[in-house]
Protein backbone atom coordinates (compact mmCIF):
# COMPACT_ATOMS: atom_id res chain seq x y z
CA UNK A 1 0.00 0.00 0.00
CA UNK A 2 1.49 3.51 -0.84
CA UNK A 3 1.16 6.72 0.43
CA UNK A 4 -0.57 7.57 -2.80
CA UNK A 5 -3.27 5.05 -2.74
CA UNK A 6 -4.22 6.41 0.87
CA UNK A 7 -4.42 9.59 -0.15
CA UNK A 8 -6.47 8.81 -3.11
CA UNK A 9 -8.78 6.57 -0.66
CA UNK A 10 -8.71 9.37 1.90
CA UNK A 11 -9.81 12.09 -0.75
CA UNK A 12 -11.94 9.61 -2.44
CA UNK A 13 -14.17 8.88 1.22
CA UNK A 14 -13.96 12.61 1.51
CA UNK A 15 -15.72 13.05 -1.83
CA UNK A 16 -18.15 10.24 -0.97
CA UNK A 17 -19.08 12.04 2.61
CA UNK A 18 -19.70 15.82 0.97
CA UNK A 19 -21.89 14.08 -2.05
CA UNK A 20 -23.65 11.99 0.45
CA UNK A 21 -24.47 14.52 3.56
CA UNK A 22 -24.50 17.68 1.00
CA UNK A 23 -28.34 17.11 -0.15
CA UNK A 24 -29.31 16.61 3.59
CA UNK A 25 -27.18 19.12 5.07
CA UNK A 26 -28.26 21.57 2.14
CA UNK A 27 -31.98 21.78 2.47
CA UNK A 28 -31.29 21.92 7.06
CA UNK A 29 -29.43 24.69 6.22
CA UNK A 30 -32.04 26.27 3.70
CA UNK A 31 -35.20 25.52 5.82
CA UNK A 32 -33.52 26.67 8.69
CA UNK A 33 -32.57 30.24 7.17
CA UNK A 34 -36.44 30.62 5.80
CA UNK A 35 -37.40 29.50 9.18
CA UNK A 36 -35.20 32.27 11.05
CA UNK A 37 -36.45 34.60 8.89
CA UNK A 38 -39.72 34.27 9.37
CA UNK A 39 -39.12 34.16 12.98
CA UNK A 40 -37.82 37.55 12.97
CA UNK A 41 -40.10 39.13 10.93
CA UNK A 42 -42.93 37.59 13.17
CA UNK A 43 -40.91 37.97 16.62
CA UNK A 44 -41.84 34.34 17.45
CA UNK A 45 -38.80 32.58 19.40
CA UNK A 46 -39.98 29.01 19.42
CA UNK A 47 -37.35 26.71 18.86
CA UNK A 48 -39.66 23.60 17.97
CA UNK A 49 -40.83 26.02 15.45
CA UNK A 50 -37.27 25.13 13.27
CA UNK A 51 -36.92 21.90 14.60
CA UNK A 52 -40.12 20.33 13.16
CA UNK A 53 -39.35 21.50 9.60
CA UNK A 54 -36.02 20.62 9.34
CA UNK A 55 -36.80 17.00 10.63
CA UNK A 56 -39.44 17.02 7.79
CA UNK A 57 -37.00 18.28 5.10
CA UNK A 58 -34.28 15.82 6.05
CA UNK A 59 -37.57 12.65 6.38
CA UNK A 60 -38.26 13.96 2.34
CA UNK A 61 -34.81 14.64 1.11
CA UNK A 62 -34.13 11.09 2.42
CA UNK A 63 -37.24 9.61 0.95
CA UNK A 64 -36.10 11.01 -2.46
CA UNK A 65 -32.10 10.31 -2.15
CA UNK A 66 -32.11 7.73 0.11
CA UNK A 67 -31.69 4.92 -2.70
CA UNK A 68 -28.68 6.69 -4.46
CA UNK A 69 -27.09 7.87 -1.31
CA UNK A 70 -27.07 4.04 -0.07
CA UNK A 71 -25.76 2.68 -3.43
CA UNK A 72 -23.02 5.32 -3.79
CA UNK A 73 -22.12 3.83 0.24
CA UNK A 74 -22.12 0.45 -1.00
CA UNK A 75 -20.26 1.16 -4.22
CA UNK A 76 -17.41 2.51 -2.34
CA UNK A 77 -17.84 -0.30 -0.24
CA UNK A 78 -17.54 -2.93 -2.37
CA UNK A 79 -14.85 -1.42 -4.16
CA UNK A 80 -12.69 -1.12 -0.75
CA UNK A 81 -13.48 -4.59 0.16
CA UNK A 82 -12.56 -5.87 -3.45
CA UNK A 83 -9.12 -4.34 -3.57
CA UNK A 84 -7.85 -5.62 -0.06
CA UNK A 85 -6.68 -8.99 -1.81
CA UNK A 86 -4.11 -6.67 -3.56
CA UNK A 87 -3.06 -5.11 -1.24
CA UNK A 88 -1.38 -7.65 0.90
CA UNK A 89 2.74 -8.33 -0.19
Amino acid sequence: MTEAYVLTLAQNALLLTAMVAGPLLLASLLVGIVISLFQSATQITEPTLTFVPKLVTTGLILVVLGSWMAQQLLTFAVAIFSSLPTLAP
